[in-house]
């Protein structure tokens, strides 16, 4: 198959196709729209993130901004929080 050929985005977000950056691991990247059916957002509000600087970190590809798994992953990590199991509410006495 030539490099130029045209590939399903299922096959390459699933990293069933990729180039390999020097590891053994294909690179893998989803496009702003796969993205937000993920999260469940409106693409418009990764457009938002972007603009506003927030989000997760992206790449500019022909124009368009894709994804890499990897920095999705670690965003939705940093997005982890812990309830806090302390009894005192709002410091009473």
């Amino acid at each position: 198959m030539p490099q130029n050929a045209l590939v399903p985005r299922q096959a390459v977000a699933s990293g069933i196709r990729g180039r390999s950056s020097g590891f053994d691991r294909p690179v893998r990247h989803l496009n702003q729209v796969d993205l937000a059916r993920r999260w469940n957002l409106s693409p418009r509000t990764l457009e938002r993130w972007r603009w506003l600087k927030q989000g997760p970190r992206y790449l500019k590809l022909g124009g368009r901004a894709v994804y890499r798994l990897e920095d999705i992953e670690a965003f939705e990590a940093e997005q982890v929080r812990t309830v806090s199991t302390s009894t005192d509410v709002g410091g009473a006495r």
